[in-house]
């Protein structure tokens, strides 16, 4: 997540301060992404050496304001059209933690699917809620629709990521236990409900995965 060229996308818009600016950014994101007031000025004063942004005067209370430079309005643009990288994806704790725990003495890896499916469709649930929220706000026309409709595309990047962590890991539950069969077995076609039964073979804590309906709440 970009925070610095968020800062400067809110900077196109006008000049604005330090705490503005972490409030209009939560605001956008629906604080999925919170920032602190030093994490703000610390980005500001990299953008103000790399000639991004510049100060712009003050407020009528004093505050210290900063404007976008022409050269960091062309790097938000640049940025707009420039795709995500996905060549160094950043770590995930989950998929790190599954791939420490095969072949773990002791751990239960099933335990372990079983216990984050449950926490992957909680906040499923609660995501979907708060869309339907962010989509009553934005239809009631009583709320800032542009914040709205940015929170909703977050949100809506986020039931998608549940949802694919769900089918993940349910592929995942499904894998070991196949690797766990002897490798005759391996070779036969899979049958519909294959990971429905384990031979008594599995070894390290892999038993039987229990599969699980994943159905998001309805919107």
């Amino acid at each position: 997540m970009s925070i610095r060229h968020g800062l400067l996308a809110l900077l196109e818009r006008g000049p604005r301060y330090g705490s503005q600016l972490r409030t209009e950014f939560e605001s956008r994101t629906g604080s999925t992404w919170p920032l602190n007031v030093g994490q703000v000025y610390t980005t500001l004063a990299r953008l103000e050496r790399d000639g991004l942004v510049a100060p712009g005067g003050e407020d009528a209370a004093g505050h210290t304001l900063y404007a976008i430079t022409g050269s960091g309005r062309a790097e938000l643009y640049q940025w707009y059209e420039r795709p995500v990288d996905r060549t160094n994806p950043p770590r995930d704790e989950l998929s790190i933690k599954l791939a420490m725990a095969v072949g773990a003495p002791g751990v239960d890896i099933r335990a372990v699917i079983q216990a984050q499916r449950h926490a992957t469709i909680k906040a499923m649930q609660d995501y979907t809620r708060l869309k339907a929220q962010a989509l009553a706000a934005i239809e009631s026309g009583k709320t800032r629709e542009r914040d709205d409709v940015a929170w909703l595309l977050v949100l809506e990047q986020l039931i998608f990521q549940t949802e694919a962590e769900a089918r993940w890991l349910d592929h995942s539950e499904a894998r070991l236990v196949r690797l766990s069969l002897p490798a005759d077995r391996r070779a036969e076609p899979e049958p519909p409900q294959a990971a429905e039964t384990v031979s008594d073979a599995v070894p390290d804590a892999v038993t039987a995965p229990r599969r699980r309906s994943f159905r998001a709440p309805r919107s």
